[in-house]
């Protein structure tokens, strides 16, 4: 299985790769017995997106399993932190020694109908009309990985996570945050482009 990107860094192994139809992907060999239920009804990418993931995973912790509390993955046994992504033909994943999100997004003009969702009025001031989608999807995709990382059903990504100004010449360290009334926690996101997606990477 020839990897598509390897972003990996100090603390985390960060591997994306890109599906080939010539690719087996058995879901009685890589899916785990305990998440069968969870996805009897998806759509067969998606399924395929999952069985991704679990192959990737199989490179790195072979004895690993991917589980689920409360829609978040984690590693069993959990020896490491973990963050998966995936929009097919892609899929991505990160192990790592502390806290990581990563998030995969395909540019879409579809996005600017959404912005509202996401992003404050007095959020927008930086972003040139002219390059609209590309800022957008960066915003939603960092939102996304902190979210991985910072993450409650009661927050929302637009009243509580929050992305600085940048520019697109800039994208290694994108200063951006999670917070409340009570807290402000601070990152760095990294934004990688390729094959017209945006790949983001935030770590603790």
């Amino acid at each position: 299985m020839p990897l598509y990107r390897d972003f990996s860094d100090d603390t985390a192994t960060i591997l994306v790769w890109k599906y080939d139809e010539s690719e087996e992907l058995d879901i009685h060999e890589l899916l785990e017995p305990e998440n069968a239920e969870k996805v009897k009804d998806y759509h067969p990418k998606k399924l395929q997106e999952v069985l991704m993931v679990r192959k990737l995973l199989k490179s790195l912790k072979p004895h690993s399993k991917i589980l689920y509390k409360e829609r978040e993955p984690f590693l069993s046994p959990k020896d490491a932190e973990i963050s998966i992504t995936h929009s097919f033909p892609f899929a991505a994943i990160a192990v790592s020694k502390n806290k990581i999100g990563i998030d995969i997004e395909k540019f879409n003009p579809k996005i600017l109908r959404v912005i509202d969702k996401f992003t404050y009025e007095n959020e927008r001031g930086f972003i040139p009309e002219d390059n609209e989608v590309a800022f957008y999807t960066i915003i939603w995709s960092v939102k996304e990985s902190m979210y991985k990382i910072h993450h409650s059903k009661y927050w929302s990504l637009k009243k509580n996570y929050e992305v600085k100004p940048f520019e697109l010449k800039h994208l290694y360290k994108i200063s951006c945050r999670v917070y409340d009334e009570q807290f402000s926690d601070e990152f760095k996101a990294r934004v990688e482009f390729f094959d017209d997606y945006c790949f983001t990477i935030v770590e603790e």
